[in-house]
């Protein structure tokens, strides 16, 4: 969903200058060319004293950090920024240019858009005028298009930052104008790239950019929001991924990257502004594997914010084709500040690494210890344990939503849902635990919670089973799961912090311990359950009059804390499936 016009700014006639101005502040590299929003490199007389040939770009901002985030040794002498997503005026591009024109000559790269073409295009011409050797390349790399008639042209997109990195680079090394005009010109015809939205990003004074529902993606959109190659059904990031390298790929589309055998190829992954950083990671495991599975071979991979389009929740993928130059190209020297550390992939040290992880897996003693011999009444207890511990999983599952709900108002909403991964993981692997003690029983449940939970909730009831498991050692009575259930609380409230009273799941497990020494000397195992789960549903409710002193609850106003406690409900849940078990 935008943001339409909540956003953080002063006002839009002032917030691109007022973003050129931070930027240069917090690159000590660079610096503002007065009375227009360009900003070169500061070192630039240096440059045009090796006669190097410099490099100029820039376009709408809003796609910060592209250009200014590219200016620096080894890529941009300068970067000229229009307002939020229209083109710089001539003047200011002709500006740039005489502020790095060198004897070796100036390179303007430009985006394939209309508006680029044209005032970069004017600049360009006055700048012949003057006598001031310059020439342009115009990189269109996008692979959505897909009609053959007479159009605009594939869009310039995320590419264009590959073409400022090889041609800084090829300056660097000392090539001619012409030589990297003819280098970065192959380079971008040999590259592709396709997007995604799912959002459209806020335009400051002007709201969204285009409309989009919730169930719906846009594929193959332009920089700005322009019209992709068609909506379609919001998909898992695997499928999307395919999707678009399919898409990009089709030999039957005339904007098509073809993808041989052997090719050897740079990705970026390049975030439109909105997506996580989650997001980004699943995407890009499925985006090397898949581009591997065609034949081609991933060697540099790129990931981050290239160029955005302001908070548009989307991504680009880029893939470029290779050879030995472009490879030193990419591998060159920049301060650019936008520029990523460069990520190789390297499936050998990464399989090292695995197996470096498994030889520590293989001396754990978790779950590897042989079974015990248990003889029949012991067996038929731990039968017993495992139905209640199956039933109880199927109940905190059933639960998810309830619990959800409940932790809403007081953590992040997913109590039911870490609860649910605990549950699925102990039902996967129960059938391992037959045949087993007890205890052994407790501290598989106890590794499950760690593995599966995560976070607070994973810890709590490793804690809790761990403690509790070293005094089911010996023949199970009443009385020693009692003094588990003593020791699991002990645990919990020495490392949580948490106290009785303190509106977490302890009040619950508490009254649970108590409910079962007042019955203790009882035979009858079903009214001792019983009247313990009775006692976790009711210390349960009562959580919703306590305050909250431990916990993510604690750091919520007390008035929006109306519903009981998610953790200690779980634990009346599990409770009386049970003692509805046994």
């Amino acid at each position: 969903m935008s943001r339409t016009n909540r956003l953080l700014i002063n006002n839009v006639e002032t917030c691109v200058d007022e973003m050129l101005q931070a930027v240069v502040d917090g690159n000590l590299g660079q610096v503002l060319l007065e009375g227009h929003r360009v900003i070169v490199r500061n070192d630039i007389e240096k440059v045009k004293e090796a006669e190097q040939v410099t490099i100029i770009c820039g376009g709408g901002s809003g796609h910060e950090p592209f250009a200014a985030g590219f200016v620096g040794k080894g890529m941009l002498s300068a970067a000229v920024a229009g307002s939020v997503f229209a083109s710089p005026p001539p003047n200011d591009i002709l500006a740039a240019i005489k502020a790095v024109k060198s004897k070796a000559g100036t390179l303007v790269i430009v985006a394939n858009y209309t508006g680029d073409r044209l005032n970069f295009g004017i600049a360009v011409e006055r700048a012949e005028a003057l006598e001031i050797k310059v020439a342009v390349v115009v990189v269109g790399e996008d692979c959505a298009l897909q009609s053959t008639d007479k159009t605009a042209g594939r869009r310039g997109l995320v590419g264009i930052v590959n073409v400022m990195k090889i041609a800084g680079a090829l300056s660097e090394q000392g090539k001619s104008l012409e030589e990297i005009v003819k280098i970065t010109t192959k380079a971008s015809m040999n590259m592709g790239t396709i997007g995604v939205s799912l959002s459209a990003c806020s335009v400051p004074g002007t709201g969204p950019s285009f409309d989009l529902p919730d169930t719906e993606m846009e594929v193959g959109l332009g920089a700005h929001g322009e019209a992709g190659v068609k909506r379609m059904k919001l998909l898992p990031a695997d499928q999307t991924i395919e999707v678009l390298i399919n898409h990009m790929t089709d030999v039957n589309s005339p904007s098509h990257l073809p993808l041989l055998q052997g090719d050897k190829v740079s990705m970026t992954m390049n975030n439109l502004g909105g997506l996580s950083e989650l997001e980004m990671h699943v995407l890009s495991r499925k985006a090397i594997e898949y581009v591997e599975s065609k034949g081609a071979k991933v060697i540099r991979f790129y990931f981050g914010h290239f160029m955005t389009s302001l908070d548009m929740a989307g991504f680009n993928l880029n893939i470029t084709k290779l050879d030995d130059l472009l490879i030193s190209c990419f591998d060159h020297e920049t301060n650019a500040p936008a520029w990523p550390n460069l990520r190789t992939i390297d499936f050998e040290r990464k399989s090292k690494a695995k197996m470096r992880l498994n030889e520590i897996t293989e001396h754990s003693s978790v779950d590897k210890s042989k079974p015990k011999q248990i003889n029949a009444e012991d067996d038929k207890v731990c039968e017993a344990v495992l139905s209640a511990l199956e039933r109880a999983c199927h109940a905190l599952m059933k639960n998810e939503q309830y619990l959800n709900e409940l932790d809403t108002s007081a953590g992040d909403g997913d109590c039911g849902t870490t609860f649910k991964r605990g549950a699925t993981m102990i039902l996967s692997k129960i059938s391992s635990m037959k045949q087993r003690s007890v205890s052994d029983i407790i501290h598989f449940i106890a590794s499950c919670a760690e593995d599966s939970m995560g976070g607070a909730s994973g810890g709590i009831y490793s804690l809790f089973f761990t403690a509790a498991s070293r005094h089911l050692k010996e023949v199970s009575t009443l009385k020693s799961w009692c003094s588990a259930l003593h020791a699991g609380i002990n645990a919990v409230s020495k490392y949580g912090g948490a106290e009785p009273g303190d509106r977490t799941m302890l009040d619950a497990l508490v009254a649970i311990e108590k409910s079962l020494l007042t019955n203790i000397e009882s035979k009858d195992v079903n009214t001792v359950l019983t009247c313990a789960a009775k006692s976790a549903t009711e210390a349960a409710h009562a959580t919703v009059n306590m305050k909250a002193r431990a916990g993510r609850a604690s750091y919520v106003a007390s008035e929006q804390l109306t519903k009981p406690d998610a953790g200690a409900m779980g634990v009346s849940i599990w409770m009386n499936a049970i003692a509805n078990t046994l």
